[in-house]
């Protein structure tokens, strides 16, 4: 039936002519729907690419915001290095005025880390969950110390299940037996000694050539022990 409908648009020019008659009528009928449409469309790609270069402005600025902020972490000027010297901008300022922006996100990275550095390991934890980036080692890093912020704060299992999450974000033979490490370390300081075990062997087996080798076996074999009591 469809082909045979399609030879009767190519044989007979009344039917060709009627088939448009009826494309044009359907046209004329919902004009203002096709022409909202294409408005909506516009306007969607123009807020995008505002949207976008709006971004990458506020992230240039975010970025010469923290530099001197950068330096006072470096020099261990904790408190300058969060609030600000009165001229120069601290992390906790530009995570909030730029947080969307990934200069803005890893403001509340650097304020996480000097606020652990600074004992208030709460705070450290806040803006630490804030920092979200694509730079896989770096996100593993803040991983890890989320776990270190936890552990200060007695919740060792939630800690050991970070040190775990920070191994195995883009798993590596450089971080990841060192964050195993610490998974165990505060599993067993949890009195969870099986599960201290499981993750030592995973430094054992995974990460054969890892300078942390030796210490996971000497540990391991002390956490069965602790674990048969």
């Amino acid at each position: 039936m469809k082909r045979e409908g399609e030879f009767e648009l190519l044989e007979n020019p009344d039917a060709l002519a009627d088939r448009l008659l009826q494309s044009e009528n359907f046209v004329e009928r919902n004009k203002n729907l096709f022409i909202g449409i294409f408005v909506a469309i516009a306007l969607a790609i123009v807020g995008g690419f505002l949207y976008y270069q709006n971004q990458q402005t506020k992230n240039e600025e975010a970025l010469a915001a923290m530099f001197q902020a950068e330096y006072y972490l470096e020099a261990d000027s904790l408190n300058k290095a969060l609030n600000g010297d009165g001229q120069n901008a601290g992390f906790k300022s530009v995570a909030e005025e730029y947080g969307s922006t990934k200069a803005g996100k890893l403001a509340n990275f650097y304020a996480g880390v000097a606020s652990l550095k600074q004992g208030k390991f709460q705070e450290a934890l806040n803006y630490l969950e804030e920092f979200k980036s694509d730079d896989l080692l770096l996100q593993a890093r803040a991983y890890s110390l989320q776990g270190d912020a936890n552990l200060e704060l007695g919740k060792k299992e939630e800690a050991a299940s970070l040190y775990k999450k920070a191994a195995e974000h883009k798993a590596n033979d450089f971080f990841s037996p060192q964050y195993l490490m610490k998974a165990a370390m505060a599993y067993e300081a949890g009195n969870q000694y099986a599960e201290a075990v499981e993750v030592f062997d995973r430094v054992i087996t995974d990460y054969p050539l890892s300078p942390e080798v030796n210490d996971a076996k000497k540990y391991k074999a002390r956490a069965e022990g602790l674990a048969k009591k």
